[in-house]
């Protein structure tokens, strides 16, 4: 059966944290604001030490162990975050812990939990047989389970959050949160509603990891179909039972963003907001920017920007896609002549419509029957959909033959 959780259990948590976590800043976003017609309202929790929200729960179950928990210490299985919040609280606090990492851990995260003291196990290919082997140490060797998004005193941590917003901005009208286990939501929905029972709660999962959806339609938690997506820290595959009977009468409006929208957020925040942020902690921003949050118009709109741990190459690859999913870079093939001039005809052309080249790779052997032609793979800069699809217009005029490649819109 699943457990209750109140306003006063949310306020009893923030108590417990005063002092130990930080207070985050909650700001209006000039830029966001301007995009979607709404006053955006922005949570940095990536700020946290650790890089997320997450040090507000590990906190709050920290602190209510028993004495005798406390010695014999706490295990808990994670790829990152939760990971990461359990390991510096349980050293400023002399608890020993214990985590379990799935082997495709990101290494900077594993390394990081090690430098804290904590001892750092990588078992499994994945999460839950990471949790299974989590699950055995338990037993033998007496340690407390913490589930990362499911535990009462995680989910009220999480909590804690609506209490900071509604306190530096009291009449937010709406409430964007990422989704992925639930804890968060659950948490954030319980305090909001009870302080201000006006307030309109959207969710925001992944499409290629819809478990809140999936346990909609079940009625309970049960699996569903996961992808790879860049928001990974919302790859839950089942939902906690606790966050689910929590949050499901407390939401209002549940979206799904996709690959595109998420990329596209992470590079605006970059740029726009100078934040980096990982793919779950951009969920809301994407789903904002993306249009799918209805009925804003005018409202003072708030979300939470839940994490900021991503690895540098994949920020690099992210920051790519943006690119491209914003048109402004872009791939093409197109077919020239190979006798002198040709390529300086193709780069004449590309010059007067404004695209940068960013590289160009000639193929003389697969590309075509046209021996007098070559084919090039040219990869280069523009301003926007508009300006890409005036260069293809321009090099189907000239005889160029563009193919353009899929992946930007």
């Amino acid at each position: 059966m699943p457990e209750r959780l109140s306003l006063a259990d949310i306020q009893a948590a923030a108590a417990r944290i005063a002092g130990g976590v930080a207070r985050t800043d909650c700001s209006l976003s000039e830029v966001f604001s301007a995009r979607t017609g709404a006053q955006i309202y922005l949570k940095s929790e990536h700020r946290q030490r650790t890089g997320s929200f997450k040090e507000r729960g590990a906190r709050n179950a920290l602190l209510q162990l028993s004495d005798e928990q406390k010695k014999r210490g706490v295990i808990a299985a994670s790829a990152g975050n939760h990971a990461l919040a359990l390991a510096r609280h349980g050293k400023l606090l002399g608890i020993p812990v214990t985590v379990v990492m799935p082997l495709f851990a990101p290494m900077m995260k594993v390394t990081r939990c090690r430098d804290y003291g904590v001892r750092v196990i990588q078992h499994g290919a994945h999460l839950l047989e990471a949790k299974m082997h989590a699950q055995a140490l338990v037993e033998s060797e007496g340690l407390r389970y913490i589930n990362g998004y499911d535990d009462l005193e995680i989910i009220a941590g999480a909590g804690t959050i609506s209490l900071e917003m509604l306190e530096a901005v009291p009449d937010l009208d709406v409430l964007v949160v990422p989704v992925g286990g639930g804890g968060l939501i659950a948490g954030m929905a319980v305090a909001a509603k009870a302080l201000k029972p006006s307030i309109r709660i959207v969710g925001v999962e992944p499409e290629r990891a819809a478990s809140f959806t999936a346990a909609l339609k079940a009625g309970a938690p049960a699996p569903a179909e996961m992808s790879p997506t860049l928001a990974d820290g919302l790859a839950v595959s089942v939902v906690g039972s606790n966050a689910f009977a929590i949050a499901r009468p407390l939401i209002d409006d549940l979206v799904r963003v996709d690959e595109h929208d998420l990329a596209l957020a992470i590079l605006r925040l970059v740029e726009q907001e100078k934040s980096v942020v990982e793919g779950a902690g951009a969920a809301g921003v994407a789903a904002l920017l993306a249009g799918k949050v209805g009925g804003i118009a005018g409202k003072k709109v708030g979300t939470v920007l839940c994490g900021g741990n991503i690895d540098s190459t994949m920020l690099g690859r992210i920051i790519q896609r943006g690119l491209a999913a914003d048109g402004r870079l872009c791939r093409f093939s197109a077919h020239i002549s190979d006798r002198p001039g040709g390529l300086a005809a193709f780069s004449k052309v590309l010059a007067e419509e404004g695209a940068s080249v960013v590289d160009i790779t000639h193929d003389r052997i697969f590309g075509g029957d046209e021996i007098a032609n070559v084919s090039v793979l040219c990869t280069v800069e523009t301003r926007d959909h508009a300006h890409v699809a005036a260069l293809k217009a321009r090099l189907d005029r000239e005889g160029f033959r563009a193919a353009f490649h899929a992946g930007v819109r």
